[in-house]
């Protein structure tokens, strides 16, 4: 039938900005592979399930917006091979289409017309219904980009001056200048030096000449031989930035040595290509003991998070925050449907829910229909997995490091999340699960002169403990006369086991600090001691493993003890001021009391690349508290400070936004924008009206609430001190995140979880569960994986 609507919605095609969700609805995870299939909105391309939820219709009653492309996808008969499925060779992804493997079927509806199929030739729909379907779906956007890398050039690439020209050997013959090595060799661009490159993950070889050569001569450029392609493509890296980078010219700097481009033939992988293969294959075990493949597991709580390309770290810590009863209760039990909202690819509240009923509703949790028995492929096929992609880029923006596609620090992600979802509102009867997560820790500090004490309290999510890093002397492992390993050995330091208990003790032992008392004057120091003045319900312990190698911090194999039975927090337990105890006057105490908390996991790493503690706090407080990228940077603009190991000293009273005038909130508002946006614009842009309003526009996915008004909410409910001292206090091991990986920020990460799997058919009891993405499987003991987790949640019994 012809409708009358199409002509009054003035449709567009989607631009190519514009985020277009044509495969799964934005508020489940159902897809146009269900049998109902997948409505999107024609108006502003927001997908919507057209099955029993009706999410479409939702949005519908909300945006009034009449007109849907309906999406079904079924998936056509599999052709037989006989011979096993090409390797993937191409770092790109190749933009595949859906014709290959499915039957696409379409038809558009009209809501205002009681729901009835119209005639899709009406008007400009073609067009519109085109780009809808040629349009890069939101989830492919996401992985695209985790393919890709922006290498981009540096000052040194840019501003190369090259030395007299020579003539080269011919790429066959050509060999380091220090060694035979015929492979991985990289030409200094600046005097044309041929030096071998390190050695590489996949067995290729190198003993580091290049580098050598750029430590005796300070020539920063090298190109690597063997990644020349004609088309211009190839490895340059700058040692001065000690990174990958990109050169306009290499076509003129490598004629300059002879090198004609067009006649190069590409012979080895590129950097990007061997980084990517490597983290493609830092794979978990996935077999027993005995070699068998470890079953694969379904049913509720047991649905896995799809990889979107180096966002393991992010899937591994949803896993363990799902699987405890706070965030199970807030964002699935104790909820009704989803949050009425215009843009639910916008809200936290609608996508922490979304996620919630993807992990627990079991609906989700069944193996890939794409799979089929066969030699290539396991008997047993793993689960599709769910793809949060809308929730990544929601919590990543304006971020930025979780903005990239690039790989991040796990417990980084979890404090992250932690300060949006506190920031967040909260429905009446539903509390904020991350007060599970909160206790107060006391710090004592005493007067070495004079004896007297002060006590200050901290709420604290979460703490950060040191590991001690005690090394066996082996065989396999040579040592110096301080007990360290000698460098440019190969062997892997191994070292003493540390038990989690250790560590604790270490974490609330006494510390010699400096300190002025300004009660006697005395400058011999104070002793610090930290104490849980209340206990958490959850527990999150990170442990640091790192130490600094030539700057840059490395993990460490150090295996830590950790039970799965029960134990005790009671003697941590911090009483406050005793009897006897001389409490010093709250001005001589103002020292040792900063008008800020430092961001502990970013004051461990600063703290563990060498910096003095006084610098880590003046640089976490001048950028943010966010983040130890960005107070690095601060630091080594100011090493030349004369205060810079002063300590850091926080004015009275620290800078305010000043209020817009009420004439200033009235223009702005005068220009049709809400009181809400003009009064958040303009504080952020100090008065400002010019600037207020482009600052509008450009943060249109804003909610501008109040940043005072949200704070005051937060402050008022956290009057009472959250935790408990109730004793006992026993805390029994819940779940870990590990990491395999020299970095952090590289690698791959996946969570273990103790679960309850008596209803889990053929299953009785608890039992360790390994989510590695999207594969779910039975694990029976993580006994080896807990001793080298990276974070650690314990359940308070």
């Amino acid at each position: 039938m012809s409708c009358t609507h199409v002509s009054a919605a003035h449709l567009q095609p989607p631009r190519a900005t514009q985020s277009v969700h044509r495969e799964d609805c934005t508020q489940c995870f159902d897809s146009i592979d269900d049998p109902e299939g997948l409505n999107v909105c024609l108006s502003c391309f927001n997908g919507g399930c057209a099955g029993e939820r009706k999410h479409a219709e939702l949005h519908y009653k909300l945006s009034q917006h009449p007109l849907i492309l309906n999406i079904r996808r079924t998936k056509k008969p599999k052709v037989e091979r006989d011979e096993p499925p090409q390797k993937m060779s191409k770092l790109a992804i190749a933009a595949e289409t859906e014709s290959d493997r499915y039957d696409t079927h379409t038809a558009v509806f009209c809501y205002d017309c009681g729901g009835k199929e119209i005639e899709r030739t009406t008007g400009n729909l073609p067009e519109v219904i085109d780009g809808v379907m040629s349009a890069m779906t939101f989830a492919r956007q996401t992985e695209v980009q985790a393919w890709e890398q922006e290498i981009n050039p540096c000052e040194h690439t840019l501003c190369l001056e090259q030395s007299d020209a020579k003539q080269l050997e011919s790429q066959n013959l050509a060999h380091c200048s220090s060694c035979d090595l015929k492979e991985n060799l990289w030409l200094c661009l600046q005097c044309g030096n041929l030096g071998c490159g390190r050695a590489q993950f996949g067995g290729v070889g190198g003993n580091s000449h290049g580098l050598a050569h750029f430590d005796a001569t300070k020539h920063p450029v090298a190109v690597k031989l063997g990644s020349i392609t004609p088309e211009g493509n190839c490895d340059v890296y700058c040692y001065s930035c000690n990174d990958e980078k990109s050169d306009p010219e290499i076509k003129t700097h490598l004629a300059y040595w002879g090198i004609n481009i067009a006649e190069r033939q590409k012979t080895e992988k590129s950097l990007t290509e061997m980084q990517i293969e490597q983290n493609l294959r830092w794979e978990f075990s996935m077999t027993s003991e005995d070699g068998k493949e470890l079953k694969p597991i379904f049913g509720q709580g047991l649905t896995g998070l799809k990889n979107l390309g180096n966002s393991c770290y992010l899937a591994s810590i949803v896993q363990c925050l799902y699987s405890l009863p706070s965030f199970k209760e807030r964002y699935f039990e104790k909820v009704k449907g989803m949050p009425e909202v215009l843009n639910p690819a916008e809200d936290l509240e609608t996508q922490l829910r979304k996620i919630g009923d993807g992990l627990w509703s079991g609906r989700y949790s069944r193996p890939d229909s794409d799979v089929v028995a066969s030699e290539y492929s396991a008997e047993l096929p793993h689960q599709k997995g769910l793809a949060p992609a809308i929730l990544k880029a929601l919590i990543g923006k304006g971020h930025e490091e979780f903005s990239t596609m690039r790989q991040q620090d796990a417990f980084e992600l979890l404090l992250h999340l932690f300060s949006h979802i506190e920031r967040s509102r909260h429905p009446e009867g539903l509390k904020d699960p991350v007060s599970d997560f909160r206790f107060v820790l006391e710090q004592r500090l005493q007067c070495m002169s004079c004896k007297k004490v002060a006590y200050r309290t901290d709420v604290q999510d979460n703490i950060s403990v040191p590991v001690p890093a005690r090394r066996i002397k082996t065989p396999d492992v040579v040592m110096d006369e301080a007990g360290e390993a000698e460098s440019g050995k190969d062997k892997k330091d191994v070292f003493e086991p540390v038990t989690i208990k250790e560590c604790l003790d270490i974490f609330t032992s006494d510390e010699l600090v400096e300190f002025k008392c300004k009660s006697c004057g005395g400058k011999e120091g104070a002793r610090k001691r930290s104490g849980f003045k209340t206990f958490p319900n959850v527990l999150v312990i990170n442990c640091r493993r790192f130490e600094l190698v030539n700057w840059v911090p490395t993990k460490l194999d150090i295996p830590i003890i950790v039970n799965d039975d029960a134990f005790s927090l009671d003697s941590y337990l911090s009483s406050g001021i005793q009897p006897g105890e001389e409490p010093l006057p709250d001005d001589a105490a103002e020292e040792s009391k900063p008008a800020f908390v430092a961001n502990e996991a970013a004051m461990a790493q600063l703290e563990a690349m060498g910096f003095p503690k006084p610098r880590c706090e003046k640089a976490l407080y001048n950028t943010g508290n966010t983040d130890a990228e960005a107070a690095m940077s601060w630091l080594f603009g100011h090493m030349e400070d004369p205060d810079i190991d002063d300590p850091l000293v926080i004015p009275a009273s620290g800078p305010k936004k000043a209020s817009p005038s009420q004439d200033q909130v009235d223009m702005v508002t005068g220009m049709g924008f809400t009181t809400a946006q003009a009064k958040k614009a303009l504080k952020e842009t100090n008065g400002n009206i010019e600037a207020a309003m482009e600052w509008i526009f450009s943060h249109m996915d804003d909610n501008f609430e109040e940043e005072d008004e949200i704070m005051a909410e937060a402050s008022s409910s956290a009057k009472e001190e959250p935790g408990s001292k109730e004793l006992p206090a026993n805390f029994k091991l819940n779940s870990i995140v590990c990491h395999k990986g020299g970095s952090i920020h590289a690698g791959h990460y996946v969570a273990f979880i103790k679960k309850d799997l008596s209803h889990v058919q053929g299953e009785e009891g608890e039992s360790w569960v390994l989510f590695n993405d999207e594969k779910v499987v039975k694990s029976g003991d993580a006994e080896e994986m807990k001793k080298f987790a990276y974070v650690y949640f314990f359940k308070r019994v």
